[in-house]
């Protein structure tokens, strides 16, 4: 059931916090394709979460069909800082499995913090997810997606202003209702 209920929770966050508030613009599409992949790691460490991460990559590496991951892993890293330090061995993955530059890996955490922000700064909750996960994007359809923008470069700033417009009282309540929603499924 908690399998369930973690997806249920992030494809709540998705569809009604990403992509209706348009944070990725080009999210949408792949929702409404089925092409976002929503994967639950039962890992407990960080090296079981490194081999969960591998298999994820060399799924993608064989299907096609799928756009994007998110490795939604509750169990490990659930202090933001550890989360952080790790995604450093993330990106040593991709380079000894031959897969730098082939796939990304976008970071969310409940406790996501930009450097030089404060916690409860609004402005992190464009990068605060219902639970730890790790999202795995192909270099290719980045590419695609950044010269098919009119202007790349105000997607950052705009969503800050939209998250500081918000507040972070109701980003915080925002975040609740998609952990409800997982329950409720």
């Amino acid at each position: 059931m908690k399998k369930q209920q973690a997806i249920a929770s992030v494809r709540h966050w998705v569809e009604s916090f990403i992509i209706r508030n348009n944070l990725c613009p080009f999210a949408g599409r792949e929702f409404l394709s089925d092409r976002i992949r929503f994967s639950y790691s039962n890992a407990s460490s960080e090296p079981q979460l490194l081999d969960a991460l591998t298999d994820e990559l060399e799924l993608l590496n064989h299907n096609l069909s799928i756009e994007t991951t998110l490795l939604i892993h509750p169990e490990v890293l659930q202090d933001f800082y550890d989360y952080n330090q790790f995604l450093d061995q993330a990106e040593r993955l991709l380079e000894h499995l031959g897969l730098l530059g082939v796939y990304q890996i976008a970071s969310f955490h409940p406790d996501y913090q930009f450097s030089g922000s404060s916690p409860e700064d609004a402005e992190n909750y464009t990068n605060r997810s219902p639970f730890p996960l790790i999202h795995i994007l192909r270099e290719q359809s980045v590419e695609r997606a950044i010269m098919s923008h009119p202007d790349i470069s105000t997607i950052p700033s705009k969503n800050i202003a939209l998250m500081n417009k918000l507040g972070s009282e109701t980003l915080s309540k925002i975040m609740q209702r998609c952990l409800q929603q997982g329950t409720n499924e």
